[in-house]
């Protein structure tokens, strides 16, 4: 069985009592609902492929082999991305704090192997997950379409493993999609342009090389 802190942040969270009330409620039925040894290896494990982001970078790959449009949103998707994580990691979690669930709460089945030790208040891998999704619809609501469903996946599973609370799911999408909608301004498809000419240049430079 894994083990962990009944509280991985000494900092308690700054959010009203009435919410702390409603995650405790919302909690304990989340673990309470018998979802099956298949489901919760499902979940466990699309969790744990979101860790750092992996995940994304994954389908990053994969939309920029589907043409033009795909690398352009794939570009926007890691530039919210990693928006996303910085504000959510290096503000809102130092602003708002947090305890996480504590184990006993979580069904052994479902927990992860290595419990994070940051403030809970906001997930980390909700803001990733919807800033991706934000991104990606940004420049192709059709490719986006195809995602959203993982984002929404990984949002639950942070409740699911007993990560984090519904608050800071909700917390984490606002986060996510607020910073993406921000970062329109940035022009994906001239990073893409430098990128692609630099590839050229490093290519020329190998052949006179040889």
């Amino acid at each position: 069985m894994p083990l962990r802190p009944p509280s991985s942040s000494r900092t308690p969270s700054i959010l009203p009592p009435r919410i702390l009330a409603l995650d405790r409620r919302i909690g304990r039925r989340v673990n309470g609902a018998g979802t099956g040894p298949a489901l919760d290896r499902v979940l466990l494990g699309l969790s744990t492929a979101a860790n750092n982001g992996l995940l994304w970078y994954g389908v990053a790959g994969a939309l920029a082999l589907t043409g033009p449009t795909g690398r352009r949103a794939a570009v926007r998707g890691l530039l919210s991305l990693g928006g996303s994580s910085a504000v959510a990691n290096l503000v809102a979690k130092p602003l708002f704090g947090g305890h996480r669930p504590v184990a006993a709460d979580i069904p052994v089945a479902r927990q992860l192997k290595v419990f994070p030790q940051s403030a809970s208040f906001p997930s980390g891998h909700t803001a990733s997950a919807f800033a991706f999704a934000t991104g990606v619809a940004l420049e192709s609501p059709g490719r986006a379409a195809l995602i959203a469903p993982i984002a929404v996946g990984v949002a639950y599973s942070r409740l699911h493993v007993g990560a984090h609370w519904v608050s800071d799911v909700v917390g984490g999408a606002v986060i996510g999609s607020g910073v993406a909608v921000a970062g329109q301004f940035l022009r994906p498809e001239r990073l893409v342009a430098r990128l692609a000419r630099r590839a050229k240049r490093a290519a020329a430079a190998g052949r006179l090389a040889h």
